[in-house]
């Protein structure tokens, strides 16, 4: 899983929007509509980026199918993704 997550954040275009949905999402749960308003984004580039993500099962849904559904990052992959946001952030922040 964390050579998917290297994948989708820093080897990949639109890893960086990745990645800041991530960072949201790892507060509390949040539709493709909350995520666009608070990241500033394009509803459709939103919504790209968050079947990318579940495609490669980094995010679930609550009422998958239903308008407004939640994303969420799973408990199995929280810990990835702190640890992996650790080294990564820091790694960038030093260039």
């Amino acid at each position: 899983m964390k050579n998917i997550l290297l994948y989708l954040i820093a080897g990949s275009r639109g890893g960086e929007t990745r990645q800041r949905i991530l960072m949201s999402l790892s507060v509390h749960p949040k539709n493709a509509h909350q995520l666009t308003k608070e990241l500033m984004l394009d509803y459709k580039t939103v919504q790209h980026h968050l079947r990318v993500l579940e495609k490669h099962r980094v995010l679930a849904t609550i009422n998958k199918g239903a308008y407004g559904a939640a994303y969420y990052i799973p408990p199995e992959i929280e810990a990835i993704w702190a640890e992996f946001g650790k080294k990564y952030l820091n790694a960038k922040k030093q260039r």
